[in-house]
């Protein structure tokens, strides 16, 4: 191996998997995000936390390439990708799910899944041809599944899942498309409180080169899952640190946590 190579590998282990540099995004008078410099560690399980209003989803938002920002970059790895579009970006391993999910009610458990193996694959190019053609694609759908607990609800139509179960199939979608990085925008959002802690167990099985950032508001799940928490306040970073230096900081307290919460 020539050191060259070595270095190369050495850089691509220790450069953060996403990384903002002065990212905002005006709209008209309005700035919704401020000279936000972010850094994502490959690996991590990272959490954007803030209250109503603070950016955190036009900040994903300008992560996964749904906005263009007003000002500043956005980088994959090594990668500028500040002006790709979201289809490109995925390409590149950066997948996300959002507020709402918006699923194919019609479809089976493993009928959307598959759609979105197939779109990976290249496979749904050949669109006139059955399912039962695809044999690769169904044995990967049918293990994706069965790693989120949906095993027993492949053949059941989407619209009829609870919801938390609606959740879990939409971040299978988005684990279908193999991410690097996995964007999840309040993935427990109207989930009964016992269903958000399965579906966090789920994520917390989930492989460790999956690097996940996700927008919660239940602070007892985020200081469960996240390594690393980061605390939008009026579209601009206040505190970053580990949960227990989160919980501590004063004015995180004032702003968001609540004196009370958290000792």
């Amino acid at each position: 191996m020539t050191q060259a190579v070595a270095d190369g590998m050495a850089q691509a282990l220790t450069q953060p998997a996403l990384r903002t540099v002065g990212l905002g995004k005006l709209w008209g008078g309005f700035s919704a995000n401020s000279d936000i410099t972010f850094e994502l560690a490959a690996g991590a399980r990272h959490a954007l936390i803030g209250p109503n209003g603070a950016g955190k989803t036009t900040f994903v938002n300008l992560l996964s390439g749904a906005l263009q920002p007003s000002s500043g970059d956005v980088y994959l790895g090594g990668e500028r990708v500040t002006a790709l579009p979201q289809f490109a970006r995925v390409k590149r391993g950066l997948a996300r799910t959002f507020q709402i999910n918006s699923l194919f009610a019609e479809l089976t458990v493993l009928e959307s899944t598959l759609l979105a193996i197939c779109e990976r694959t290249g496979a749904a190019r050949h669109w006139w041809r059955a399912v039962a053609d695809h044999p690769g694609e169904i044995d990967e759908g049918v293990s994706l599944l069965e790693s989120l607990g949906l095993g027993q609800d492949l053949d059941c139509a989407t619209r009829a899942l609870p919801y938390g179960k609606q959740r879990l199939l939409e971040i299978a979608l988005a684990l279908a498309t193999r991410p690097k990085i996995l964007l999840l925008d309040e993935p427990a959002a109207g989930i009964p409180r016992a269903q958000s802690r399965e579906l966090f167990e789920v994520l917390s099985r989930l492989p460790a080169d999956v690097t996940i950032l996700l927008i919660e508001h239940d602070m007892e799940l985020v200081f469960q899952f996240a390594e690393r928490i980061t605390v939008l306040v009026g579209g601009r970073i206040l505190a970053e640190g580990t949960p227990a230096a989160i919980a501590s900081d004063a004015r995180v307290r004032e702003v968001y946590l609540g004196e009370a919460d958290h000792g």
